[in-house]
């Protein structure tokens, strides 16, 4: 999928696993996206510690998402590390009649 900077259907809610992970390319760069319940949250799939792209297969906890390889967490409403220390690029999601779009975040990451 590319996107020029718009809103870009992505998928079906229904398409989402419930409290999972699924990843997604969109120019050129991985997205891990995740439902909890009527929340879908869209991140960078790239973990910052090796730059594997492991997020999407992460575990859940607390609104957090946990890397797999390495326990580093990451919020899922922003992308950062608890205590609001660099993470991972969080993108724009919006939910229209059950249909998921995503818009990606210009943002630089810090690591």
């Amino acid at each position: 999928m590319e996107t020029n900077g718009e809103f870009l259907y992505l998928c079906d809610l229904t398409d989402l696993p419930e409290i999972k992970g699924k990843k997604y390319t969109i120019d050129d760069e991985e997205i891990a996206v995740f439902k909890i319940k009527e929340n879908v949250y869209a991140l960078s799939n790239v973990c910052p510690h090796q730059h594997k792209a492991i997020i999407c297969d992460g575990f859940l906890e607390d609104n957090l998402v946990v890397c797999p390889a390495h326990g580093w967490k990451f919020r899922l409403e922003d992308g950062k590390q608890p205590g609001n220390r660099n993470g991972l690029r969080s993108h724009f999601v919006k939910i229209r009649n059950n249909k998921v779009y995503i818009k990606l975040a210009k943002s630089k990451l810090n690591w």
